[in-house]
């Protein structure tokens, strides 16, 4: 299972907090998020046309990290301050 987690205002406007998502195949961070977008104009519009980060396993990494069996994936907000 690969477990997948937002926070801060994403959490919030995505209504949810967490979700398990089965493998099928190896993904990439940017296929993951492209297939979560798909859930809802709402989903489409925090994912893709936000600027967010991702980490996966605690890490931060790039779009093209690829995916395995049992990583935790954390999507968030950037954050600026003033």
């Amino acid at each position: 299972m690969l477990k997948v987690v937002f926070f801060a205002s994403l959490r919030e406007e995505l209504a949810t907090r967490e979700l398990q998502l089965r493998l099928h195949q190896p993904l990439t961070v940017a296929e993951l998020k492209q297939q979560l977008a798909l859930t809802s104009p709402v989903w489409q519009r925090q994912l893709c046309q936000r600027q967010i980060l991702q980490a996966v396993n605690q890490q931060l990494v790039g779009l093209d990290h690829l995916l395995q069996q049992g990583d935790e994936v954390a999507f968030f907000p950037m954050v600026t301050g003033g």
